[in-house]
């Protein structure tokens, strides 16, 4: 049974309410993330969850203001209450929308998502966490028209799948006409398959960085996995 709170260094996630508890493969996202935001002054992270993408990504930048969005009522109050107990509570915010629906006045210079991706997997018993965890709430192309329309020229945006459904979400946006930047491959061990795919795309074609992660060695985090969450986890 997942713990109801996950202590970092500089913040706190309460998670006694989410579906989708605080991950490995979650947080080593967000830090990756955190470290390409750079100076970007408007980020988006669409399905906050707890908001852990969100804290994590404040913790790095000095003035950005990052909005998430969130569609489930008693997600959005726990990553409410997390923004709120956070040292940047005046630069984070929690809005309770449908992302499809969701208007802004000024777009965003930075995307982050760890959609729900399990789309015709085993599902789970749990409505809540099936809606968390799958492709019901929002699909994979309803994803990419809100990031288009979210997004604001020369914007990026990076996304958390599984790695076997990386290769189809690049079809799908190079068809809405983003290139794809950076591409790191998960894998638990240097035995194990990737099992997750940390994507980085813009709207300029580039030379595309591939390289693969991986998180243990011999029962201990490898030099890769620490250098990203040294400044996160409590004992790194």
């Amino acid at each position: 049974m997942a713990n109801n709170y996950f202590q970092f260094k500089q913040f706190l996630i309460h998670q006694r309410y989410c579906a989708m508890k605080v991950t490995t493969d979650a947080c080593l996202f967000g830090a990756w993330v955190a470290e390409r935001v750079g100076d970007c002054k408007r980020v988006l992270d669409i399905g906050a969850g707890t908001g852990l993408l969100t804290l994590m990504v404040a913790q790095k930048t000095n003035d950005a203001q990052i909005d998430a969005v969130e569609i489930d009522s008693e997600a959005a109050k726990e990553a409410a209450t997390n923004f709120k107990a956070s040292p940047w509570n005046e630069r984070v915010d929690l809005i309770r929308e449908n992302i499809i629906k969701y208007k802004v006045g000024d777009l965003y210079d930075f995307i982050i998502t760890n959609p729900p991706f399990f789309n015709n997997d085993l599902k789970s018993d749990s409505n809540k966490r099936n809606l968390a965890m799958h492709s019901e709430a929002l699909s994979l192309d309803e994803l990419l028209v809100s990031i288009e329309r979210l997004l604001k020229a020369g914007g990026l945006f990076a996304i958390l799948l599984p790695t076997h459904r990386s290769v189809e979400f690049e079809g799908k946006a190079l068809l809405a006409g983003f290139y794809l930047r950076e591409k790191v491959l998960v894998k638990q061990t240097p035995k194990h398959p990737p099992f997750r795919c940390m994507l980085l795309f813009g709207y300029e074609q580039v030379m595309i960085s591939e390289s693969k992660l991986v998180i243990k060695e011999n029962d201990s985090y490898t030099a890769d996995f620490i250098a990203l969450l040294k400044d996160y986890y409590l004992y790194l």
